[in-house]
């Protein structure tokens, strides 16, 4: 049975799910949602995720949201990307979700998504401090390390390079941060590796 992802492309929470499903060779399809014309909170989308976020994970009578729960299910019936300490990967998964792409979605979007005339830009100069703290502490980590928590891509590694991909700005400099531009290289490398918005649809140049 082929998943359903209700998902679009600028959405790096969808895309963690997305890219697990693609390098675990998981049956799923994208399902576009219109987040920038009001989807999330049509009836019809609020029916399937009261939150009225993306992603959500449809397969047959099963349906799944936020994105670490839809990685867990898929690395479960897999048995892939689960090679490692499993709580080490559960503390990466909860780190992403708080300060990784918890702080850096909400950023990227102020930046680039809202008109200039209504970006906040105190709001934007406090929460660029906070993405920076924590890039650092990913940066530590990977100094040494090709993988975020075993030797492996695991959960972990899906999760928290999210939003590192994309091209809009919002204060992450690729190349000023070796170990996670050799970390991201990495997961570039894996068979089934595709960039959010050839993996999925929906891109800024739609709405240009």
């Amino acid at each position: 049975m082929t998943a359903k992802l209700y998902c679009f492309g600028e959405s790096g929470n969808a895309y963690k799910a997305a890219l697990t499903m693609a390098l675990t060779g998981y049956d799923w399809e994208p399902v576009q949602v219109d987040f920038f014309h009001g989807a999330t909170r049509s009836a019809d989308f609020m029916a399937l995720n009261e939150m009225g976020e993306a992603p959500i994970l449809v397969e047959g009578d099963l349906t799944l949201t936020q994105s670490c729960v839809i990685q867990l299910h898929v690395a479960e019936r897999t048995g892939r990307l689960t090679e490692g300490d499993r709580n080490e990967i559960l503390r990466w998964l909860f780190w992403d979700g708080q300060k990784g792409s918890g702080q850096q979605g909400v950023l990227r979007f102020l930046m680039n998504f809202l008109p200039e005339e209504k970006r906040p830009l105190q709001t934007i100069q406090w929460l660029s401090g906070r993405v920076q703290a924590a890039l650092a502490t990913l940066e530590r980590h990977l100094a040494t390390r090709d993988w975020i928590a075993g030797n492996a891509p695991t959960l972990a590694d899906t999760a928290c390079c999210g939003y590192l991909f994309y091209p809009e700005p919002f204060g992450f400099d690729r190349k000023a941060m070796p170990g996670i531009d050799r970390w991201l290289t990495n997961i570039e490398a894996l068979p089934g590796w595709k960039h959010p918005y050839d993996l999925m649809p929906g891109n800024p140049s739609d709405r240009a």
